[in-house]
C-alpha cells in the first residue's frame, strides 16, 4: 500500500504533459523542492486545477513512487489574485519563482526560502508594493538566504562605517569606499542606497519592503544588486528578460 503525505507548497513551474496532465515543480515546507505529477490537472473539472498553476500556494496530498510524487488531492490556500490582473507584477512573480527554484536544492527542506517567496508575492499582490522596489530587495535577501550574503557593514579596505562614495564589489560581495576601490566588478552606491542595502541584508525580514528611496537611489540599489546576482550565479533568466521587456518595450 502506497503511503500518502500532506504537504504545503507553492508551484514554481509547470510543464504540460500528455493530454490532460501536468508536471509541477513544487517548493514545499516539509520536503523542499519536489517534482509532482498532477494527473488530469488540465481538465476544467479537475479537483485541483486552481492550485495546479504557477504561483499558487496550497495544501497537497501526495504519494511517492521512486523519484516522483503523485498528487491525489490539492486545495488552494493563496492564489495571489492581485498578480493575475497586473502583468508587470505577474512577470516579476514568475522571475522570483524561477530564481527561487534555481537556488533551492532538490528535496532539502528550505522553509526560509519558501517564506521569503510567499512574502515577496504578498508584497506585490496584496500590499501593492512597487515592482521596482520589491525586485532588488527580493533578489538580495534570497541570495543571503542561499549563502551569498555580502559584507556591507563597513569598507573592506579602511573599515569606514560610512564610506565616502561607496561602491559594491559584486565579485567579492564587499563594500568599498572611493579611496579603497581599485578596479574589479564594482557598482557605485550612495548613502541612501547603502542604507537600503544594509536594511535588506541585516534588517528584520518582516520589514524587508518597508523602505523608500528616491528614483536615483533606487536605481543605484537595483543596478548594484543585479550585478551582484549575475556575478555570483553566473547565469541568466528568461523570466527576467520578459519582465524587463515590459519595463522597456
Amino acid at each position: 500500500m502506497t503511503e500518502t503525505m500532506v504537504v504545503h507548497g507553492i508551484v514554481l513551474r509547470e510543464t504540460e504533459t500528455k493530454e490532460t496532465d501536468k508536471i509541477l515543480t513544487l517548493l514545499t515546507n516539509e520536503l523542499g523542492k519536489i517534482p509532482v505529477i498532477a494527473r488530469g490537472a488540465r481538465r476544467k473539472n479537475s479537483r485541483y486545477s486552481a492550485v495546479a498553476q504557477p504561483l499558487a500556494y496550497g495544501e497537497w496530498t501526495l504519494s511517492q513512487r521512486k523519484e516522483w510524487f503523485y498528487a491525489s488531492e490539492g486545495s488552494s490556500l493563496e492564489l495571489f489574485e492581485g498578480l493575475r490582473t497586473d502583468l508587470l507584477a505577474l512577470s516579476l512573480g514568475f522571475y522570483m519563482a524561477e530564481l527561487t527554484e534555481y537556488v533551492t536544492m532538490p528535496e532539502e527542506p528550505a522553509p526560509e526560502l519558501l517564506s521569503h517567496l510567499l512574502n515577496g508575492l504578498y508584497a506585490l499582490s496584496v500590499l501593492k508594493k512597487p515592482a521596482e522596489l520589491v525586485k532588488p530587495a527580493f533578489e538580495l535577501k534570497l541570495l543571503c538566504l542561499a549563502g551569498y550574503e555580502p559584507l556591507v557593514n563597513a569598507c573592506e579596505g579602511c573599515g569606514a562605517v560610512n564610506p565616502e562614495e561607496p561602491v559594491l564589489n559584486a565579485a567579492l560581495g564587499t563594500l568599498r569606499c572611493k579611496r579603497c576601490a581599485h578596479g574589479g566588478v564594482i557598482r557605485p552606491l550612495c548613502p541612501d542606497s547603502l542604507a537600503a542595502l544594509r536594511h535588506i541584508v541585516y534588517g528584520n525580514p518582516k520589514r524587508l519592503y518597508s523602505f523608500r528611496l528616491s528614483p536615483d537611489a533606487l536605481q543605484r540599489l537595483s543596478m548594484a544588486v543585479s550585478l551582484f546576482l549575475f556575478t555570483q550565479l553566473e547565469r541568466d533568466f528568461k523570466t527576467l528578460h520578459f519582465y524587463e521587456s515590459l519595463l522597456h518595450p
